[in-house]
């Protein structure tokens, strides 16, 4: 039997709000058993934890984007942790370096992902990074952040969480997996020009692959230009398949079990 799960979806957005449940039922026909809808800010992260409490399939992680960083405020960081107490908060994210977008000073990004970092290591859970255009400045400091942890003897350091919708090569993975770092792929490897993203889907040790939709964006053929949503994580599965000449039955089987390894749910 197929299970997949999609580790990476912004189910709480209102492009759902129309028909989520109907979305959730498609995801698990399609063989979906978990789901995690990170935060964004505050707000969203609060949102998250409530869909995780309403559904079943649904987990949380809580934090603050890059891009959102200019939401941050004395009180985020505590409000954060209380929200990374509950059950169904798996992870700390999306959190990380955004270079793309000039709307947030580089500084108070940094600032804003220091101190989840620090939250992370603090509540024992894993991060989900945000790395766009920030690649040169954002691993050494997760490879720092994770050698810190393995000084201070924290169990977290064996897998301290997953760089979102990876797009680097295979030559820039080889720190982060060095480091316990999971990669997550997403639709776009599903693209024919995507080369390098199918390199990186079919080199990378199987214990470190994940699958995520980053719905509602970053849709895969053969749905691309229209919304993406949690079932069509198997057309991701299928073409690590393919790739790999294994049966997509394989691919859900690991990258669950590396979910499972990774955010402990």
């Amino acid at each position: 039997m197929l299970r997949l799960t999609d580790t990476h979806c912004h189910l709480d957005f209102d492009s759902f709000d129309a028909d989520r449940d109907e979305v959730l039922q498609r995801a698990s026909d399609r063989g979906v058993e978990q789901i995690l809808i990170p935060g964004l800010d505050l707000a969203s992260s609060r949102a998250a934890v409530a869909f995780a409490e309403k559904y079943e399939i649904i987990f949380a992680a809580v934090g603050v984007h890059p891009n959102s960083a200019a939401t941050w405020e004395a009180d985020t960081r505590t409000q954060l942790a209380v929200l990374a107490q509950h059950p169904k908060v798996v992870a700390i994210g999306e959190i990380g370096l955004d270079f793309y977008w000039d709307t947030t000073p580089k500084p108070l990004q940094r600032k804003v992902f220091r101190q989840q970092l620090e939250l992370a290591a603090e509540a024992g859970l894993p991060v989900v990074i945000h790395d766009r255009e920030a690649h040169d400045e954002l691993i050494p400091l997760l490879v720092d952040w994770q050698e810190n942890l393995e000084a201070e003897g924290l169990r977290l350091a064996e897998k301290p969480g997953v760089m979102h919708s990876y797009s680097g090569n295979i030559r820039q993975a080889q720190n982060v997996l060095q480091s316990g770092y999971y990669l997550g792929i997403t639709g776009p490897v599903t693209f024919d020009k995507a080369i390098e993203m199918q390199q990186v889907a079919l080199e990378v040790p199987q214990d470190r692959l994940l699958i995520e939709t980053d719905a509602p964006f970053l849709t895969p053929h053969p749905y691309r230009g229209k919304r993406n949503e949690p079932s069509n994580v198997y057309y991701t599965a299928e073409k690590i398949a393919s790739l790999r000449g294994i049966s997509i039955d394989e691919v859900g089987e690991f990258t669950s079990r590396n979910a499972k390894m990774l955010f402990n749910w």
